[in-house]
């Protein structure tokens, strides 16, 4: 309309020009020349907007008193206006448009259903194309499923580690209780490793991305991450959707194998609440987790996630050329235990650590050396001690009142190997140190036995110069056959190569 004004205005504007814009907009001429018409008088080009009922914030608080119970708040609007003594109430199907129109439907879910309802309708960008081990994420998940731990039914939690370019589940540990800082360590030395059962996935990832729980924020983890420069991403709380592929592998765990297993405790309910297998036999800890570690298997080996375009976490793995950095054996088993922090010194009952005193076989001998401890969250009952100055990995060390009878065997068996081993060094030292001399008739002077002679040293080289060599030589040396076979190339002597003319002195003869 603005553009035909225009041309009116300048004396431009035709009956093409009309029937145009008409063809193009499905309407009469008349239509168009209304429109010029209403455009000149009023002053506006846009349509005019129909009087109807609008939700207005007051209005929208209401319904949210209501939990976004549209049929209670026309309820309540009703019962206002007869008290008031009439008034203009709108109809159950106009409020329900004007909800509908003027609130989003996240905004309407999240009055019924909470935050969580309305992410439901939130939309979210997606993230770019990583390659292998380039980040990780990590969480903490409670079974739904009840398993027998000594006699008593839990529900396990499961702490795992998965690589966001590749789906693959490097690592992971169960706990029987609340996790905390040892099952994050636990999972974190299965998923970096690469050694034996660990692997064939892992190595050091660039960086993790938790959220703000304790377990995953605390010391001990930052500074295992720390130790091999892998930082941690620390994403703002109750945010799911940051790190949506371990809360996939959540949702998928819980559909694919949780809900199969005995003991799923959201199965449906029969009349009154009752479960549909009363008295059913739970599964044992250790049998749960081994049946998580096939699972676990199958997600890596067979399973094809629709993101990966039909190929297998394993396939999208071996199909990255990015090189894996893998981190040094000792230092992962140092760094992923928590750190005493102090330097101490071993006695004769060992190391004392909280009061108590913790020993080991290894120990006989070492009183008087510095080290450092280092241990695994709530294993009190063992601890690992390095050298305080070259940080060695000692051994490891338990409580002394708490030694096994072959744990004392061994302790008795070290001290008895450390005694025999000091007293033939002290017996051969002084062998040494005893010089023993030859008996003499006259007063010569006296003569140190064991010296060798001059006649005594030349016999001996000359005898081990005409020796033949074979003799000395390695054990597995072997003498060429007196005929060789003829695929083997043997060096041509100086005769054969010699030229034909040995007067021509112009080209040496090749060698």
């Amino acid at each position: 309309m603005r553009r035909l004004l225009a041309l009116a205005e300048r004396g431009e504007l035709t009956v093409g020009h009309r029937r145009m814009v008409a063809d193009t907009l499905e309407v009469s001429e008349r239509t168009v020349r209304r429109w010029l018409a209403m455009a000149r008088d009023e002053g506006r080009v846009e349509r005019a907007e129909r009087r109807r009922f609008t939700v207005t914030p007051q209005l929208a608080r209401r319904l949210a008193f209501h939990r976004g119970n549209t049929v209670a708040l026309h309820r309540e609007l009703t019962a206002e206006a007869a008290a008031a003594g009439g008034g203009v109430v709108p109809s159950l199907a106009t409020l329900y448009r004007a909800l509908a129109r003027d609130l989003s439907p996240g905004l309407r879910a999240g009055m019924r259903g909470g935050e969580a309802a309305r992410r439901d309708h939130d939309v979210f960008f997606e993230r770019p194309a990583v390659h292998r081990n380039e980040m990780w994420e990590t969480d903490h998940v409670q079974v739904k499923v009840e398993v027998d731990v000594d006699g008593e039914p839990r529900r396990p939690w499961v702490t795992w580690f998965i690589d966001c370019a590749t789906r693959v589940i490097c690592g992971f540990a169960v706990t029987a209780q609340v996790p905390s800082r040892e099952s994050v360590l636990v999972a974190l030395r299965d998923a970096v490793s690469r050694q034996g059962e660990h692997g064939p996935f892992g190595g050091l990832p660039g960086a993790v991305r938790v959220d703000r729980g304790k377990d995953f924020l605390s010391r001990t983890v930052a500074e295992a991450l720390g130790a091999f420069a892998v930082p941690v991403v620390d994403l703002p709380g109750y945010s799911p959707h940051l790190k949506g592929t371990v809360e996939a592998l959540n949702k998928a765990a819980k559909q694919m194998f949780f809900a199969e297993l005995p003991g799923y405790t959201a199965a449906p309910r029969l009349k009154g609440g009752r479960k549909p297998a009363a008295g059913q036999l739970l599964l044992p800890l250790e049998a749960f987790i081994e049946l998580l570690g096939q699972w676990v298997t199958w997600w890596n080996t067979e399973h094809r996630p629709r993101s990966l375009a039909g190929r297998t976490p394993q396939a999208a793995w071996e199909e990255d050329l990015t090189p894996v950095e893998d981190a040094e054996p000792g230092a992962l088993h140092m760094f992923t235990l928590e750190d005493d922090g102090r330097v101490r010194t071993l006695t004769s009952k060992g190391v004392r650590w909280r009061n108590r005193h913790y020993v080991e076989s290894w120990m006989t001998g070492q009183a008087g050396r510095k080290v450092r401890l280092r241990y695994m969250p709530h294993h009190e009952h063992e601890i690992e001690v390095y050298d305080a100055t070259i940080g060695r990995h000692l051994g490891s060390a338990y409580l002394s009142n708490r030694a096994s009878a072959e744990q004392i065997r061994e302790m008795k068996r070290a001290r008895a190997r450390e005694a025999d081993r000091l007293k033939r060094l002290l017996q051969a030292a002084e062998k040494d140190r005893a010089t023993r001399y030859a008996a003499a008739t006259r007063g010569t002077p006296a003569e140190v036995l064991g010296m060798v002679t001059e006649l005594e040293a030349e016999a001996h080289l000359r005898a081990v110069a005409a020796a033949d060599l074979t003799e000395v030589a390695l054990p597995g040396y072997l003498p060429l056959p007196a005929l060789l076979p003829a695929s083997w190339i043997s060096p041509k002597s100086e005769a054969a190569v010699a030229p034909a003319d040995d007067d021509d002195e112009s080209t040496p003869a090749p060698r």
